[in-house]
């Protein structure tokens, strides 16, 4: 197993497995892109869970329609519940591979699960560190992913952006 890691014009990091670029950051703009999820986790520096630190930026709540896919439709047997880390996508290449996966989250209020085949309004939760801008619209549409595997889908209904400090 080899790792290399690499910085281009101070500018951007690439990371490298085994001579296969699996991950890449532009510094100066904020954003990654991971080329494989499965060397790589869909994990960035940053964590959906690290709410309690000071450093950890503001989040979009985005109330959203969720629904999650039958099996035979392509999704999951089991349910999904508070906290659930998927990766979302807004969009994928022309190739149909994903373009970009953001960080967030679902909280499901009250009613803990969410079980395939049902459609449930849950609120998404995204952190700000990463250009999810361009998506927060009424009534856009996105994609639930596990890895490679489209499980569900989503749509926004109400957005609260942070407060500026």
């Amino acid at each position: 197993m080899i790792i290399k890691k690499e910085i281009k014009d101070d500018n951007e990091f690439y990371l490298y497995f085994n001579g296969k670029l699996i991950f890449k950051k532009w510094l100066d703009q904020g954003y990654s892109k991971v080329f494989d999820h499965f060397a790589w986790g869909k994990y960035t520096e940053k964590s959906i869970t690290d709410f309690d630190l000071e450093e950890t930026p503001p989040l979009y709540h985005v109330e959203c329609r969720l629904t999650l896919f039958l099996k035979e439709e392509g999704g999951r047997d089991n349910p999904i519940g508070n906290g659930y880390r998927p990766n979302h996508v807004f969009e994928y290449e022309k190739d149909g591979t994903l373009k970009y996966t953001f960080i967030g989250d679902f909280q499901f209020g009250e009613n803990n699960l969410l079980k395939p085949g049902t459609t449930q309004n849950v609120t998404a939760r995204f952190l700000t560190h990463q250009p999810i801008e361009q998506y927060l619209n009424i009534g856009q549409k996105w994609w639930i992913h596990e890895g490679p595997q489209k499980i569900g889908e989503a749509e926004m209904i109400k957005i609260e952006l942070p407060e500026k400090e």
